[in-house]
């Protein structure tokens, strides 16, 4: 255990939150998801007994997301929903990252499934949790944390 470190973070997961740069994208994903074909050879972290909520609350609480792009988040859309529909899980798991201040509703874009997989294969690292919720699958693209310029 480490003091103000989330205790689901697990030392494999930590290692890849630091080795990632800005740019590189984890995914977080639910128990059903295609994660370990999709990751191939990259890391695949198990977080047994968590949900996808939990999982981006812990991994959110570390990981800056990116300011230089328009939407540092995506989630999977629910294949033949009318645009802009979210699941009540989406809808509270874009919630709670807004009210802790990672990102604003806005910059959560819905990626279709297909297009969602294609990301997935291209991320960092891939994170399957034990959640049974269908559609519950999110990519987060990592920022920095700097000091302001020096003039």
């Amino acid at each position: 255990m480490l003091k103000g470190i989330d205790p689901l973070l697990t030392p494999e997961l930590l290692r890849v939150l630091a080795e990632m740069g800005h740019g590189d994208e984890i995914a977080i994903v639910d128990a059903n998801f295609t994660a370990a074909s999709l990751a191939g050879r990259k890391p695949l972290i198990q977080l047994a007994g968590a949900g996808v909520a939990r999982a981006c609350q812990a991994v959110l609480s570390l990981l800056p997301l990116d300011d230089f792009v328009t939407q540092p988040v995506a989630y999977m859309q629910v294949s033949g929903s009318e645009p802009g529909y979210r699941t009540a899980l989406q809808r509270e798991t874009i919630a709670a990252m807004v009210a802790a201040g990672h990102c604003s509703a806005t910059q959560c874009a819905a990626m279709e499934r297909f297009a969602f997989y294609d990301r997935v294969k291209s991320a960092f690292a891939v994170v399957q949790t034990s959640e049974l919720q269908p559609w519950a699958n999110f990519v987060f693209k990592k920022g920095v944390l700097a000091e302001p310029l020096r003039g």
